[in-house]
């Protein structure tokens, strides 16, 4: 069984299906831990797998300027956030919240003023995040905020030369 909440889909693990009973004679305490086993072993598939209409998303084009100055170019599905993009392809972007908007470590400087122009206009929680951002400039954005489109075809986002951590200081979790 495959349910989509947003850019997660869920997939009941034959397990958990096993495990269900079916009797009317359940209790209500049964009847709830039946429950919350098969929603505790259900397993997370992330929608750019190859499941359903995500593998007919259109694949983006974003070119990476590193810290050093080397370019990455990338090629992912529309829909994904540039955070998960640069996980995907070992860019160094930090994202020490894991994209839920409580760190300026995922700030990226996109390139070009009209690319900028384009993108949706930041939340007043992501404008406070980026104050907090080292290298702050007039086109900057938090990568986990960024969704990729057909629009952003060929953008050029560039990493700044640091980040701020306010957990750890240089530590880089990584991702899931």
């Amino acid at each position: 069984m495959l349910v989509r909440l947003g850019s997660i889909s869920l997939r009941r693990s034959s397990v958990a299906s096993s495990r269900r009973v079916a009797s009317k004679t359940q209790t209500p305490f049964q009847w709830r831990e039946n429950r919350c086993r098969n929603i505790f072993t259900s397993v997370a598939v992330r929608s750019n797998d190859k499941e359903g209409s995500a593998a007919d998303a259109q694949l983006v084009t974003v070119h990476w300027v590193q810290k050093d100055g080397t370019r990455v170019t990338t090629r992912e599905k529309e829909g994904m956030h540039l955070l998960d993009v640069a996980h995907k392809n070992n860019i160094d972007l930090e994202g020490a919240c894991e994209g839920s908007l409580a760190c300026s470590t995922c700030h990226v400087i996109v390139s070009d003023p009209a690319v900028y122009e384009s993108l949706p206009e930041p939340t007043d929680e992501e404008n406070d995040m980026l104050d907090l951002a080292f290298g702050l400039t007039e086109t900057s954005r938090l990568g986990c905020q960024i969704k990729l489109t057909k629009e952003l075809e060929g953008m050029e986002v560039q990493l700044p030369a640091a980040t701020r951590n306010m957990a750890v200081d240089g530590y880089k979790p990584k991702p899931h």
